[in-house]
């Protein structure tokens, strides 16, 4: 009686596991069956929100579903990663990771509530972005090495603004100052906007930030552009010289943007995500319209992404410990 009784359970118990895995796999073959969230770290309006929607754009044409984006801004990105990395793992929550949110803040924030290659499946690296080290016409130096050598002669005396403490243009600064060995000021400001006024005013003497925001500035003269912080020209520029190319040999460095999913969701889905976007990249319209940015389309694959994150979060790590950053 207790065989029969053993033989009955077992078998009801592979018909439930044969229903379980039969409705496992409809789920992930139906995906998406309702809106999806992209969630933005960041502001409406900057180029995080900018990429953001565009990535939305492309996987609401491929996939025929609503992709909904919610800014959920805060403590340098690090909230709207935090609710992505602690989402549901089912494919209807994604995020735009960032140089802060996955490069910058694994070492600046002690008590950071995700680890990056942990507790995120770094679907693909989406856009390398440009930025440019500019300075008042007011300040003499017409290169980096005028630059550096107006510091080396009269250390402490040039000052630099950033995003904030710890922000992408900070670190950049701070880089150079390793980089170079010298030693300029760190003046922070709450955003791009008000750090770029101050610049125009002649408040502070050099800024680093990306291409889109600087370049109409440049064009115009009221700022002079002295090199690109990438190992390429930018076409938008291609008077200006890289770090590089001035005298700089290790100064390689850009803003970029990943796309990412709670580490546990279907790889069906995040492969049917990433081949959307990889194809999106490669086509002519899309990578014009990064090219007005000052950005390049890259389309990396999860392999590929997590290595390179694995260099950028070193790096970042070893600028932030060397110039002895701490979050505000």
């Amino acid at each position: 009686m207790f065989q029969r009784l053993r033989v009955r359970i077992a078998w009801l118990a592979a018909i439930a596991l044969c229903w379980g895995a039969s409705g496992m796999l409809h789920a992930q073959q139906s995906w998406p069956v309702k809106p999806i969230r992209l969630v933005i770290p960041f502001p409406p309006g900057g180029p995080t929100d900018i990429i953001g929607r565009a990535v939305a754009r492309e996987l609401e044409k491929a996939l025929g579903q609503a992709v909904v984006v919610e800014n959920r801004a805060g403590a340098g990105g690090t909230i709207g990663a935090e609710s992505v990395a602690k989402a549901p793992p089912d494919g209807y929550t994604l995020l735009i990771g960032t140089l802060a949110t996955h490069g910058i803040n694994p070492e600046l924030q002690p008590k950071l509530g995700y680890n990056v290659l942990r507790d995120f499946h770094n679907i693909a690296l989406l856009v390398l972005v440009q930025n440019f080290l500019v300075v008042h016409p007011s300040v003499p130096a017409r290169s980096v090495k005028e630059l550096v050598a107006l510091a080396r002669k009269h250390p402490g005396k040039l000052n630099y603004g950033s995003v904030g403490i710890g922000g992408a243009s900070h670190l950049m600064a701070e880089l150079l100052n390793a980089r170079a060995g010298v030693k300029t000021v760190h003046v922070p400001y709450k955003g791009v906007s008000p750090a770029l006024v101050a610049l125009l005013s002649g408040e502070i003497d050099f800024f680093l930030s990306g291409l889109p925001a600087l370049l109409p500035h440049v064009k115009s003269g009221r700022l002079r552009a002295l090199a690109v912080t990438t190992d390429k020209r930018s076409p938008l520029a291609p008077e200006v010289p890289t770090m590089i190319e001035s005298g700089l040999p290790d100064y390689n460095v850009s803003t970029w943007y990943v796309l990412s999913a709670p580490a546990a969701t279907p790889r069906e889905v995040t492969a049917r995500v990433g081949q959307i976007i990889v194809k999106s990249l490669g086509s002519a319209e899309m990578k014009a319209s990064l090219a007005a940015m000052g950005a390049e389309a890259i389309g990396a694959t999860p392999e590929q992404t997590a290595e390179f994150l694995r260099r950028e979060i070193a790096q970042w790590t070893k600028v932030i410990q060397q110039a002895g950053v701490k979050p505000e």
